[in-house]
């Protein structure tokens, strides 16, 4: 995981395009347990999904940020620590070419701003990155994902893993994993781009 870099230009910064990715169930294999998915317990129980490596490498030589935003209230319900999470996602960096890792570490008790639904992992990452969410993408496996998405101003992905639980309400495309997904968000990419050239 990288620190956010670059001062840019203060009058007009080079805006900055991210794909937000959801970890569990995205990226590594989660345990689906009575319908919903689970993390895995430890590092060594870490598993990436068909496609992963090689999606995240073409939107990476792509020039687009990989910022995984991932709710992880395991840890405020006791039956996950902070230093086993940490250690999945120092695991999954040093197999990704990720550029950073958000944890929100809350249950819906907490009423944070940084567990999806809420968009709070996404627009501090905007903040810090100086992303431009309109032409950014968030790629996630449940409704959660879809809806921080969706408020954070940002086209969504929804991978569609069967789960016993709501449906998101009308994602921008639904697939099954990421690599189904790369050719569309560059797509989006690139028009973002052309848009902004033409805007100037």
């Amino acid at each position: 995981m990288s620190a956010p870099g670059g001062s840019g230009d203060a009058a007009e910064p080079a805006a900055r395009r991210a794909v937000f990715l959801d970890r569990d169930g995205v990226l590594n294999r989660a345990h689906v347990v009575d319908g919903t998915p689970r993390p895995p317990d430890s590092v060594d129980e870490l598993e990436l999904l068909p496609g992963v490596e090689e999606a995240c490498r073409q939107l990476h030589e792509a020039g687009l940020l990989l910022i995984v935003v991932t709710n992880q209230p395991d840890v405020a319900r006791g039956t996950q620590t902070m230093p086993t999470v940490e250690a999945l996602n120092r695991e999954l960096s040093s197999r990704l070419p990720l550029d950073e890792v958000r944890v929100c570490p809350h249950d819906d008790a907490g009423r944070c701003q940084c567990r999806k639904p809420a968009p709070g992992l996404l627009l501090d990452a905007a903040h810090d990155w100086g992303i431009d969410l309109e032409n950014s993408v968030m790629v996630g496996d449940r409704w959660r994902d879809v809806e921080a998405g969706r408020r954070a101003g940002c086209k969504t992905v929804f991978i569609d893993s069967g789960y016993s639980e709501r449906p998101p309400e009308a994602p921008d495309l639904t697939v099954r994993g990421l690599g189904e997904a790369v050719h569309w968000i560059l797509e989006r990419s690139a028009e973002g781009r052309s848009d902004h050239a033409h805007s100037r």
